[in-house]
């Protein structure tokens, strides 16, 4: 079993909120690491983020929690009109909504309190709600952050590669329908948890001004890396829904789309070769020209099947979404080719500006 650099900052800050609670003679010490456990942060940047937005919503769901005690009494009634107020006014603040479960968990501690020396033990608890935030949020400054580009670029390489690997069984008629219909559901999750990798990437902060702009033309690479595979998994999905148009296409537009998608998925792993590295020299001209005529070839004895006769109209138009769909992905190819050749050709200068 592998333990996430998050679990490992969870636990960490769920002891040094009881340690401080321990030390700092404030009961019950459990409350601190309920806190601690509901405050911690993927990253660094979130948890600077979200510092003052904890600090904010649990001031104002102790102080509700207080005034409806003192006005209403303990009743759990009361409690829960308190936590749908909190809430209503988060929203209405806009507040992190990562935030809302700490808060929540404030109000229910405070107004559990008994009734005798009410204000002093809601002041006690409150305290200790305070240390696990502030616990929680050492942990996150003092923890190494994960390494988010190394997972962006592995998994995205990972999901990328079996989608071209799908794209071209689909092109080359072999694909099993039901294997492929079942991976297409699992290509769509991995590609939604890449995206929220790249999203905590993207949040990242470089403090050393040298690498600054490194680190932004690699966000606006990884971001064009994740459309083109998003658009690389549409055409794939166009393709699914219309391998029975496919297969009743003419023979010679068949093979000019089967050649085509060989072509582009083949384009599409040298661009991820080049920026990994292992390939040195950019894409030659002649075969990008290549393509571009591929592409043309394609969609001219396309356009020219709704002028025959015996061509069934219903089919052409049924097919046409997944025709736009490889020109769009062959689109995003070219842009991501662009940008990775300017990111390898900067890389240098970026290291030693």
């Amino acid at each position: 079993m592998r333990l996430g650099a998050r679990i490992l900052k969870t636990g960490l800050a769920v002891v040094l909120a009881l340690y401080l609670a321990n030390w700092l003679e404030i009961q019950p010490p459990t409350f601190a690491a309920i806190a601690a456990a509901f405050a911690i942060q993927p990253s660094l940047f979130r948890t600077l983020r979200t510092f003052s937005h904890q600090v904010q919503a649990n001031l104002i769901g102790a102080t509700i929690g207080v005034l409806f005690v003192m006005t209403f009494g303990h009743e759990p009634f009361v409690v829960g009109v308190v936590v749908m107020l909190s809430i209503a006014i988060f929203i209405k603040l806009k507040l992190e909504a990562a935030i809302i479960p700490t808060a929540i968990v404030t109000i229910i501690i405070i107004m559990e309190s008994p009734a005798d020396n009410f204000l002093q033990f809601a002041s006690e608890r409150f305290f200790l709600v305070l240390i696990g935030i502030v616990s929680a949020f050492l942990v996150n400054l003092a923890f190494i952050p994960p390494r988010y580009e190394k997972k962006v670029f592995s998994q995205l390489s990972s999901v990328t590669d079996s989608i071209l690997e799908w794209l071209n069984l689909v092109a080359k008629h072999d694909a099993d329908t039901i294997a492929l219909r079942e991976d297409i559901k699992n290509k769509r999750d991995e590609l939604d948890k890449t995206t929220n990798l790249f999203a905590l990437y993207r949040e990242e902060r470089n403090y050393f001004r040298a690498k600054t702009f490194s680190q932004r033309r690699k966000v606006v690479v990884f971001r064009q890396m994740l459309l083109t595979s998003e658009t690389a998994y549409r055409a794939l999905e166009a393709l699914e829904k219309r391998s029975e148009d496919y297969s009743h296409l003419p023979i010679n537009v068949q093979q000019r789309i089967e050649e085509q998608l060989l072509s582009l998925t083949d384009y599409h792993h040298r661009i991820i070769l080049r920026y990994n590295g292992k390939v040195n020299t950019h894409a030659p001209d002649e075969y990008v020209d290549e393509i571009e005529k591929g592409q043309s070839s394609m969609t001219n004895l396309f356009v020219t099947l709704y002028e025959e006769e015996q061509f069934d109209l219903s089919q052409w138009h049924a097919f046409l979404p997944a025709i736009s769909a490889i020109i769009e992905y062959q689109q995003e190819l070219e842009h991501l080719d662009t940008l990775v050749e300017n990111h390898q050709t900067h890389a240098p200068d970026d290291e030693t500006s």
